[in-house]
């Protein structure tokens, strides 16, 4: 469509990116947003996940502004958390922290929360978290010695990825499956529209 608004994606997941196009949106460009993901004292999951998603979005704003071509664009971003009662997981990058976070999982049900924000110059930022509860089986010690051999795990709040060897694991699943790998599409679509972004 002629004049549509640029859209932005702050992130260089590939995730992300294949589950905006699997919703029919395609991006004008990735501006992936470094920010430090270390949650402050006594904040909670949700909380985490929202304030997170919104410093992205400002973060790939600011970056933008003096892009001649991105200025005025859309931005979209998202952060996803994962939980057992208020006790966040970390993002996970050695095998010690995966063996850690796959048996506080096992057994366990646990949240999985990803904070969406859309920005847009002169306007406020939208943003909202999405929660899907997940049930995982107990694990053996052989089981996870299976799943720490593959690295999937790595980089990934919880050290598992559902779209991988980790779906093998889980015995119920409540909520948006999207919300699980990355971004939650339904809600994704409507902060959009929302902001006044042309969608079918």
């Amino acid at each position: 469509m002629i004049g549509r608004p640029k859209l932005v994606l702050a992130s260089g997941s590939p995730r992300r990116l294949a589950l905006l196009n699997q919703a029919g949106i395609e991006p004008d460009s990735l501006q992936p947003a470094e920010i430090d993901e270390i949650p402050v004292k006594g904040e909670l999951p949700r909380a985490l996940a929202n304030r997170l998603a919104r410093e992205k979005a400002q973060v790939a704003l600011a970056s933008i502004r003096i892009d001649e071509e991105l200025r005025g664009s859309y931005i979209i971003a998202a952060d996803t958390v994962v939980a057992v009662g208020r006790r966040i997981l970390p993002k996970v990058e050695d095998e010690a922290t995966l063996r850690e976070c796959m048996n506080l999982l096992s057994g366990r049900r646990h949240r999985v929360l990803t904070g969406v924000a859309v920005a847009l110059p002169g306007q406020p930022t939208r943003s909202r978290a999405v929660e899907t509860m997940i049930a995982m089986k107990r694990l053996s010690p052989e089981e996870i010695d299976f799943y720490a051999g593959h690295g999937e795990w790595h980089g990934k709040a919880g050290g598992y990825a559902l779209q991988g060897y980790g779906e093998v694991y889980v015995r119920h699943i409540a909520g948006s499956y999207s919300n699980v790998v990355g971004l939650p599409l339904a809600e994704t679509r409507h902060l959009l529209k929302s902001a006044g972004y042309d969608l079918a």
